[in-house]
């Protein structure tokens, strides 16, 4: 049942996309030139279309998940998650719930304010809270490993609000 929700969100969101549609001559064709089987007449046999068909679904999910986005942004000195953000969390819970191999690092950032203990502190507890949402949404917690930058990976470069609000963040990386 979650298989089928989630390659019907993925289509929803492949409906809004500029990319012309991939015909399934080209689609068979992609998969055979990538294993390197074929029948004697040319055609792929039945398990590469099968693996062509995975491959799409797969591609269509790692395209929802670019179009929700792999950062999750935060307030000064704090760690709660932003309403805004709860479709980043539930499109990233999706794709790990379906995927029970897939592994995602939760990467802990910081503006340059503060203390370097303070912002390898902070920058775990915003690491912590995706985590926990995550988990509540179903994701396994073998699946999730935190880390925490702190101040000493910032995104933008700079000593204003606009840099600042860039760089308190947890970053998704599969």
């Amino acid at each position: 049942m979650r298989k089928i929700l989630f390659m019907s969100l993925a289509v929803l969101v492949l409906a809004g996309c500029n990319t012309p549609p991939v015909k399934k001559a080209e689609t068979q064709q992609q998969a055979q030139s990538s294993d390197g089987n074929s029948n004697s007449n040319g055609t792929a046999p039945a398990n590469s279309a099968s693996a062509a068909q995975n491959l799409s679904a797969e591609q269509m999910a790692k395209q929802a998940l670019s179009s929700a986005g792999f950062v999750v942004y935060f307030d000064y000195d704090k760690s709660d998650i932003k309403s805004e953000f709860n479709s980043v969390i539930a499109a990233h819970a999706k794709y790990l719930s379906a995927n029970a191999s897939a592994k995602v690092r939760l990467e802990g950032n910081t503006d340059e304010r503060g203390s370097r203990e303070y912002n390898i502190g902070l920058g775990e507890r915003r690491a912590q809270a995706v985590r926990r949402a995550l988990m509540l949404q179903g994701v396994s917690e073998n699946q999730i490993t935190t880390l925490s930058y702190g101040e000493e990976r910032p995104a933008v470069d700079g000593h204003d609000e606009a840099a600042y609000t860039k760089n308190r963040r947890v970053e998704l990386s599969y």
